[in-house]
Order: C-alpha cells, then sequence, then structure tokens
C-alpha cells in the first residue's frame, strides 16, 4: 500500500515538474523567459514552449498587438496667437522589441502607455506654439499631427535608449478653446447672429413699407381713374339725355313746357311741411289752371 502511495506521489511531483517546465505563448503576445532576474529568450511566435522550473526561470507575457493611447491630461496649449486651445488626441502603438522595451520603458503596457503620453503631450504643445489656432482647424492639421509623429519616433527610436516600441499614427480629435474663451466666443457669436438677424428685420421692414406704399399708391391711381372713367361716361349718357331730351322738347314745346312745370311741382313739394307764398297769377301755376289757360301764351304768340 505504501509503495503504490509513493508511485501516486511520484507522479504528481513528475507531473507538477513538467508543467512548471512548460508554457503557451498566444499570438497576441511575446513570451519573455527570464533567468534569475534577467532576460534570457523573448518567444515571438505562438505555440508550445520549455523552461527550467522556477525559480530558475520564468515567464512573463507582454502584448503585441496595436495599442490605443488617448489623451489622459486635457490640459490648456497656448497658440502662436498666445490663444489658450484644448485638444484631444490618440496614438495607435505597438511594442516591436520586447527586450528593449523591458529593459528602457517597464515590464508591462502601462509603463509604455504613461511614458508615451508625456512625449506626445510635449511634442504637441512644442508645435502648438508654432501654429495659430487657424492652422489648426485648416488643412494644416495634417501636417502638425506628422510634425508631432515625426518627433515622438525620434524619442523612442533613439540611439542611446530606444523603447523598442513603432508609433503607427497620431490623431486630433477635437480642438477648443478653453471654457472661459469659449464661453465669450458663444457670446461674440451670438450678438453677431442678432445683429444680422435685427438687420434682416429692419430691411424686410422696410421693404414692407416700400410695398404697403406703392400699393396705396397703386390703389389712389386706380381710383382716380375709375372715378375719371366714371365721370366720363355720366357726362356722356347726360349729354345724351340731353340731346334726347331737346330732341324730343323741340317736337312739342307745350309738352315740354308742362313737364317742366310737373318737375319743378315735385322739387318744390318734396315735403308735406313745405309752405311756399306765390301770387296765384303767377306763371308758376299756369300748369294747373287748365287747359286754356295753359295754352294761351301760346295762342297770343
Amino acid at each position: 500500500m505504501n509503495r503504490i502511495g509513493f508511485i501516486i506521489s511520484t507522479i504528481f511531483v513528475a507531473l507538477a515538474l513538467l508543467s512548471s517546465t512548460l508554457f503557451v505563448v498566444d499570438q497576441r503576445q511575446f513570451g519573455v523567459v527570464y533567468a534569475l532576474g534577467q532576460i534570457k529568450d523573448v518567444i515571438t511566435e505562438p505555440g508550445l514552449n520549455f523552461k527550467l522550473p522556477p525559480p530558475f526561470q520564468n515567464v512573463s507575457y507582454i502584448d503585441k498587438r496595436l495599442l490605443t493611447l488617448s489623451s489622459l491630461d486635457p490640459e490648456p496649449m497656448l497658440t502662436a496667437e498666445k490663444q489658450r486651445v484644448v485638444i484631444d488626441w490618440y496614438v495607435r502603438w505597438r511594442i516591436t522589441n520586447p527586450s528593449e522595451y523591458i529593459r528602457n520603458v517597464g515590464l508591462d503596457e502601462n509603463a509604455g502607455a504613461v511614458q508615451l503620453n508625456r512625449v506626445v503631450r510635449n511634442a504637441f504643445q512644442e508645435n502648438i506654439n508654432k501654429r495659430t489656432v487657424r492652422d489648426l482647424i485648416s488643412i494644416r492639421r495634417e501636417e502638425l499631427m506628422a510634425d508631432v509623429q515625426r518627433e515622438v519616433l525620434e524619442v523612442v527610436k533613439g540611439a542611446n535608449k530606444p523603447w523598442g516600441v513603432d508609433v503607427v499614427d497620431v490623431r486630433i480629435t477635437r480642438v477648443d478653446y478653453v471654457e472661459a474663451i469659449t464661453e465669450s466666443v458663444y457670446r461674440r457669436m451670438e450678438a453677431e447672429r442678432k445683429r444680422v438677424a435685427n438687420e434682416l428685420r429692419s430691411t424686410g421692414y422696410a421693404e414692407g413699407e416700400k410695398i404697403r406704399a406703392d400699393a396705396d399708391r397703386q390703389r389712389e391711381v386706380i381710383v382716380a381713374n375709375a372715378y375719371r372713367d366714371a365721370q366720363k361716361i355720366k357726362g356722356l349718357g347726360d349729354a345724351q339725355a340731353a340731346g334726347i331730351y331737346a330732341d324730343t322738347f323741340g317736337k312739342d314745346p307745350q309738352f315740354a313746357l308742362f313737364y317742366r312745370s310737373l318737375d319743378a311741382y315735385k322739387q318744390s313739394f318734396n315735403k308735406k311741411s313745405d309752405v311756399m307764398v306765390l301770387d296765384p297769377s303767377s306763371e308758376f301755376f299756369r300748369a294747373m289752371q287748365g287747359s286754356g289757360t295753359a295754352t294761351s301764351p301760346a295762342r297770343s304768340k
């Protein structure tokens, strides 16, 4: 029984010892083998690998994928016109030489991100100091990002102390004034928009008054022309009526005299309250005195 237990224990110890000598490197990682604190080997290809058991050798892993570093401290920067602006940026980078990276930067990706953030920020500050706000938002923005990437690469690939990393891309995602200046810019923009709106309202009011004045003038002209035409037509009608009357009365003078007398009576006795004091022998009542009297003047002629 003791022999069986010994055999089983030996097998477990052997398996544990064997497992401590085997390690797997993922295709997304570098495997770094340490021997007594020194880098012994760097495994770049994925697969199963062997090493000495601890404490003789240990293994750690570093990401070999393309990493993204975004701006961590968006503090204001001064432009060439001494304007304070805030920029947001990001950097795409990767570890290319794990040995150099571990010796000169750190043991993990966070160490590289912290140092790279400092270098990128300094490069942005130096280049923004040479450019205006207009340059930052115009086509020269690409030139700025290219200059920053070149300066960062000069630092991380320095001959004396290379970082073992590669900076693939540097991009600016936002350029803005600091909050106090932004509020001032917004107020100026609002004042300018109000000025333009008031100018448009004034122009519209002036155009409206001009249109109304022109409409009133056209109305007066139309009314005057209509009144003129009406009076002209009325005058023609009166002339035709007078001609008809003259032609009719010329054929029978006695009828004309009688008609005019009736018209005079009609105008004189328009109301019941009208009172007239006349001589009965007056010519005014001749049409009422009978046919003989009415025709006597004609006979006398």
